[in-house]
């Protein structure tokens, strides 16, 4: 069917300094949406706006402060956000920490589950009043290939009884996963008409892999040559934020060989991935942990 035109649309896009975000945003920017960057870094935000701009001067970017590792500035960035619109077309829940020695957020979670997870969990719901009156609005979460084979260990969710990088990375993004088809069942079930669709990057080469410590950086040099590049790792987010024929539900990931790579399509995820038990269980600790409650009849 094509893309829906963003000319005017609200986006936010959340880690849009680097990597996919910054694609994204470059992308849909240059088609006339209204981008916000919502950065924990403002000085690489700065640094981004400024290398669009210089791409496009009339391009409509601004920045907003988020760190995704603190629930107080969540709130903090959904208040300062509805303050200043009054509409959201597309929420891109980009931003994300991988496979970092075992540390912990501002709230006392562990980092990967609390900022990928719990940080997206937290702002979608406060931005859903936006986004339930913007008609035709959007929720896009950015998972990994990493969900395959990841589990959702309920009784070690802070790491407290033994970490390992690889695999808390595994367990936030099929959290990731998890939460946008929930989402999309809870959504659909209340009647509300915004669509939540998960996407997958396939392996790209980006900072994350910057984030794993010196351990990984060998194995970066090498893999790079064999990484596609950002601006292909983005366009299956581009595709679920702006493609006119989905329904909500889907997972969008590369065509190519393994999902690795190639051009965006409607993609299965790994094998009963879709547990109801564990999605709604996960949807519920969620709440729990982060304090927002969703405005949904169970």
């Amino acid at each position: 069917m094509g893309a829906q035109s963003v000319s005017g649309k609200k986006v936010v896009i959340t880690g849009a300094n680097s990597g996919i975000g910054y694609e994204a945003a470059k992308a849909l920017a240059a088609k006339g949406a209204q981008v916000i960057l919502a950065v924990r870094n403002e000085e690489k935000g700065n640094q981004a706006i400024a290398e669009l701009k210089a791409i496009n001067t009339d391009i409509s970017v601004q920045m907003m402060f988020l760190d995704l590792a603190d629930l107080k500035t969540i709130q903090h960035f959904a208040e300062m956000y509805t303050a200043q619109f009054d509409s959201l077309d597309i929420l891109i829940n980009n931003a994300g920490v991988m496979m970092p020695p075992y540390s912990k957020t501002k709230d006392g979670f562990e980092l990967q589950f609390g900022s990928n997870h719990l940080g997206h969990f937290a702002l979608t719901g406060l931005l859903l009043p936006l986004l339930k009156k913007t008609k035709g609005s959007r929720v896009v979460t950015v998972s990994s290939l990493a969900h395959r084979g990841a589990s959702i260990d309920f009784e070690n969710l802070d790491g407290s009884k033994g970490y390992k990088a690889f695999k808390f990375y595994g367990q936030s993004k099929l959290a990731n996963l998890l939460f946008a088809k929930e989402l999309d069942n809870r959504l659909k079930s209340n009647g509300i008409e915004t669509l939540s669709i998960a996407c997958h990057p396939g392996v790209s080469s980006t900072n994350l892999f910057k984030m794993g410590g010196k351990f990984l950086q060998p194995i970066v040099k090498i893999a790079n040559r064999f990484f596609q590049p950002a601006s292909m790792g983005a366009l299956p987010t581009i595709y679920a934020a702006t493609e006119a024929g989905l329904v909500g539900g889907e997972y969008i990931g590369p065509d190519g060989k393994g999902n690795r790579s190639g051009y965006p399509a409607i993609e299965q995820p790994a094998n009963g991935v879709y547990n109801e038990n564990t999605m709604k269980k996960l949807w519920d600790i969620s709440e729990q942990m982060t304090g927002v409650h969703y405005p949904f009849s169970s």
